[in-house]
């Protein structure tokens, strides 16, 4: 009994003790009666006007303006009493959920006032733009895009939330509201036989549709990808796949490379017949550990972008390229094959050319770049089994040096192998 009187006792002083310091807090810059808010406008006339608009920010409507700002003094900008997520988070709490699948960016960030006023907008939820236009304010590339395409898809005409949420999912990736089929299936209707007929009688209801479908828009019929597969685009899916009347309807008809060279034998050949292959050729997945068997956004079926496709694996590279002062232009544009054959190659490291002195020439006229002597006759002094080349001095995936030198300053650099100039 005593012990529950002192907890009793204790969770009393503990309620009055918090009661007392909101009330503090209220009043602890002791304003004069009526004077929250007011005080500001008398400097910032700007939001006389401002706070007029159809949705106001709440703190701001109750003239609460240092519930975010400190009147005083701050370490952050604009006055502001934190970090403008962690204000933010505190009235608006559970905007990511815990575990989420995917999250914007901006969310994580913190950075809100890259879509909401924090006083006020003419827009619902105090959104900066109405609708697709504020998305696309990041996202210009797909806005322009979407802008050009031929088929436009329904939903995204209709906003991009139709199918986003626009802080996190905690069910999806990309910010999806559910993943994929059953968002699609809320609009198509996958018992009706015309969608079986267009599918060609495959079991494809389950299946994840943008694997074949470009979700936003295309200009091809069905929105299909840019890029399609040829037995696809041409209704022959029993070219790979079993019958649709099969117990697997999905199984391919072979594993690996040997589906792929019914069609293309002659390419299939040429690679095997090469000194060097990409191993990922050669493990179960064949060519699909790169290329889609469907349809793709990208030329050549690829999964992604080039430098997304390569980074799944090379990823060392893609971060070495990231922290170089100089970005070395292919990897930049992702274009990867630039300087790699992708599938095979006669020379090391699947280089297009056989040596690194040609490959480099292919871009800069390195005669005129330097008078160092370079080629198969010059010995690396640092390493007998090695001739100097452009990467003597260079690393083509980038350093934390300009012009991607190995080292710096140049001096340094140079009396790796002209010992006798070392200080």
């Amino acid at each position: 009994m005593r012990t529950r009187g002192i907890i009793a006792l204790l969770l009393l002083v503990t309620g009055l003790f918090l009661i007392s310091t909101r009330a503090y807090a209220e009043e602890k810059f002791r304003l004069k009666p009526g004077a929250k808010g007011k005080v500001c406008m008398n400097c910032h006339v700007t939001f006389i006007d401002k706070v007029k608009s159809p949705f106001v920010h709440t703190p701001v409507k109750t003239g609460e303006c240092s519930g975010c700002h400190n009147p005083h003094t701050s370490s952050h900008g604009k006055l502001l009493a934190a970090n403008a997520g962690i204000i933010c988070s505190k009235c608006h709490p559970g905007i990511v959920p815990e575990k989420a699948k995917s999250t914007h960016k901006v969310v994580v960030e913190g950075k809100c006032i890259q879509c909401h006023d924090p006083h006020a907008a003419p827009n619902k939820n105090n959104l900066l733009k109405e609708g697709n236009a504020l998305c696309y304010g990041c996202h210009k590339d797909m806005g322009d895009a979407l802008t050009k395409v031929k088929f436009k898809h329904h939903p995204v005409e209709k906003g991009c939330l139709t199918c986003h949420n626009p802080h996190a999912s905690s069910s999806s990736r990309f910010l999806l509201k559910t993943d994929v089929p059953s968002l699609c299936v809320n609009c198509h209707k996958t018992d009706k036989p015309a969608f079986s007929k267009q599918h060609m009688n495959y079991p494809v209801a389950k299946a994840r549709c943008t694997t074949c479908h470009n979700p936003h828009g295309s200009d091809r019929g069905g929105i299909l990808y840019a890029t399609v597969h040829k037995p696809l685009a041409s209704k022959m899916c029993n070219q790979c796949h079993e019958e649709p009347t099969s117990a697997t309807p999905f199984k391919v008809k072979r594993a690996g490379f040997e589906l792929c060279k019914a069609c293309h034998s002659g390419m299939i050949n040429d690679i095997f017949s090469t000194k060097r292959l990409h191993w990922p050729l050669v493990s179960k997945q064949g060519c699909l550990n790169c290329h889609t068997p469907h349809a793709s956004a990208e030329k050549g079926l690829l999964k992604g972008p080039m430098r997304q496709v390569c980074g799944s694996c090379h990823a060392d590279s893609i971060a070495r390229q990231e922290i170089s002062m100089t970005k070395h232009s292919p990897i930049r544009r992702g274009q990867c094959t630039a300087c790699h054959a992708p599938h095979a190659s006669e020379n090391v490291y699947l280089m297009r050319k056989k040596t690194v002195v040609d490959l480099c020439g292919g871009c800069h006229d390195w005669q005129k770049h330097s008078t160092h002597p370079l080629g198969e006759k010059i010995t690396d002094p640092r390493n007998k089994n090695l001739t100097v080349n452009c990467l003597s001095c260079h690393r083509s995936h980038g350093t934390e040096n300009k012009n991607m030198l190995h080292y710096t300053p140049i001096s340094e650099m140079c009396t790796q192998c002209h010992t006798k100039y070392k200080r």
